[in-house]
């Protein structure tokens, strides 16, 4: 349980980083997935307003992070805040993004993995994976995977589960189990356990002339954020290490620039109430933050509290085939 219990959708996270000050002050953060007028940035602002020792912003655009980067600068002159160009959708760009952060900093006490893409028509990445799978997935699983030193030298210094790693999901995750007999959403013949659940709206279930799948290729994303989130809790909690997935609530960002009216129409009905960006940030900041969950086995926050995901987002032996299968996609082991 979050030590509030009151907090819930209307909750800001600048009341919840104010809150949690003593968590963030003198300590070095990173998150991706950073730009004007996004939840990246507004997270990145709750967090410098506290006082962090260092701020890595790393996103893929680099004139959108210089501007990001300036904007918070100006707000916060006496925080430490410097940016990485990182491109999740190609696994070198990762592995430079991630080395050239343990050139900045020693140790690592919050990874916040915010960046995410919403595509509808099919896209890959430079390694031929479905995009949402390969940039929402295993671009973080491998920058996480780089990072594990900084985030282990982290943990040896501070109380256990204090160290933190939040991957953000949504509620998108229902609309797909992993299709791990058809990662890259090719029309591939998949077990009904594999396939989307049949109250799904038409345009959820829209199949491109091209056989792509764009809602069951992001949900597959985001389920899989959250089961990546269940293997990281039961194989660091032994080394001081907390992990937990967030919806961040209904946001009107860009990161729906792509849908059409009637994709937009069919999200719109699936949210009671629209957040600002900063009411956006308050459950990501909660699992980043909150000492009441350095003990949690909980996988999955909503609203600022403890939420139940869909069942196949916290199967354990879905967790562990997709941790094998993202080894095999990013061709190394990630023992942890």
């Amino acid at each position: 349980m979050a030590s509030n219990p009151t907090w819930g959708e209307k909750t800001a996270g600048s009341e919840v980083a104010k809150t949690f000050s003593d968590q963030i002050k003198g300590r070095n953060v990173v998150i991706t997935g950073v730009a004007p007028n996004g939840i990246g940035q507004t997270t990145a602002s709750a967090i410098a307003a506290q006082g962090p020792a260092h701020l890595i912003l790393a996103s893929r655009t680099k004139e959108k992070l210089e501007q990001a980067a300036s904007e918070l600068r100006s707000a916060y002159p006496v925080v430490d805040i410097q940016i990485v160009i990182l491109d999740l959708a190609s696994q070198a760009a990762v592995r430079k993004a991630a080395a050239e952060i343990a050139q900045l900093i020693p140790k690592l006490d919050v990874l916040i993995n915010n960046a995410g893409a919403v595509i509808m028509t099919r896209r890959l990445t430079a390694e031929n994976i479905e995009l949402q799978f390969g940039a929402n997935h295993i671009g973080h699983f491998l920058f996480t995977k780089q990072l594990m030193p900084l985030l282990e030298a982290a943990s040896r210094d501070g109380p256990a589960g204090a160290t933190r790693i939040v991957n953000l999901s949504s509620q998108g995750h229902r609309c797909s189990p992993v299709r791990f007999h058809d990662i890259n959403i090719e029309g591939k013949e998949v077990p009904e356990e594999e396939k989307q659940p049949s109250y799904m709206p038409p345009a959820f279930t829209r199949v491109n002339n091209d056989g792509y799948m764009p809602i069951a290729a992001y949900g597959q994303s985001k389920t899989a954020n959250i089961l990546f989130t269940v293997s990281l809790q039961q194989r660091l909690k032994s080394r001081g290490i907390a992990s937990f997935a967030v919806h961040p609530g209904a946001i009107d960002t860009n990161l729906g620039r792509e849908h059409d009216p009637e994709m937009a129409e069919a999200i719109s009905k699936t949210a009671t109430y629209w957040k600002t960006l900063d009411e956006g940030a308050a459950t990501t900041l909660v699992a980043a933050l909150d000492p009441a969950l350095n003990d949690s086995n909980e996988p999955f926050l909503s609203d600022c509290q403890v939420a139940e995901p869909s069942p196949w987002a916290k199967d354990a032996e879905s967790a562990e085939k997709l941790w094998k299968l993202s080894e095999d996609l990013i061709g190394e082991k990630f023992d942890l």
